[in-house]
């Protein structure tokens, strides 16, 4: 499944990525991450102490993907509206759903305080960023007030991962684009005057 160029820790932390997607944590067994990899049981052990371990691994690395493509289009060139946009409209895959939120939804990663760690801080990060770029706005006369920084931040927050439900339960992309498009007009009502 994965390229033999690949090394067998990568391997097994994609695969371990992979599985959590699909099955949750209580539903992805050693076996399967074997398998999935494959790597032996030696290969998994002698690299990660356990399943606890390599689940850890792979969700600072779904954390760190979220991350670095969030980080691309908020630290784009623009007004702070316009990156905001290019953030809420940047190429996803809205009916598999967002991999870090996905993860809240797990109650065995969410009930371990260790696992749980890189799903929160990617995003308090994703919130202050947001938040960042509003008071940017602000202090620039591209956005205008009021507004508070942080409740839109979260509010983009949760339109995202909103637009997310909404378009797996539908079917249809479409119902992300629409939740995306609700929270553009009203943050267009806040749109400054920059000469």
């Amino acid at each position: 499944m994965y390229s033999v160029r690949m090394s067998t820790p990568d391997r097994l932390i994609e695969a371990t990525r992979a599985l959590l997607w699909e099955r949750g944590y209580v539903g992805t067994s050693p076996k399967a991450i074997q398998q999935a990899a494959g790597a032996g049981q030696g290969s998994m052990y002698h690299h990660f102490a356990g399943k606890p371990d390599l689940a850890l691994a792979a969700i600072r690395r779904t954390a760190e993907e979220l991350r670095a493509a969030a980080e691309a289009a908020l630290g784009g060139e623009g007004t702070a509206d316009a990156r905001i946009e290019a953030y809420l409209r940047r190429e996803r895959d809205v009916l598999r759903g967002c991999p870090v939120g996905r993860l809240t939804m797990d109650p065995d990663v969410m009930a371990s305080d260790e696992l749980r760690a890189p799903v929160d801080e990617t995003l308090d990060w994703l919130r202050g960023r947001l938040a960042g770029i509003v008071q940017e706005g602000l202090e620039r006369g591209e956005l205008t007030g009021p507004l508070d920084p942080e409740a839109l931040a979260a509010t983009v927050v949760a339109t995202v991962q909103g637009g997310y439900v909404l378009a797996r339960s539908s079917g249809s992309a479409a119902a992300f684009d629409t939740a995306v498009d609700g929270l553009l007009m009203l943050l267009a009502a806040h749109k400054g005057r920059v000469e």
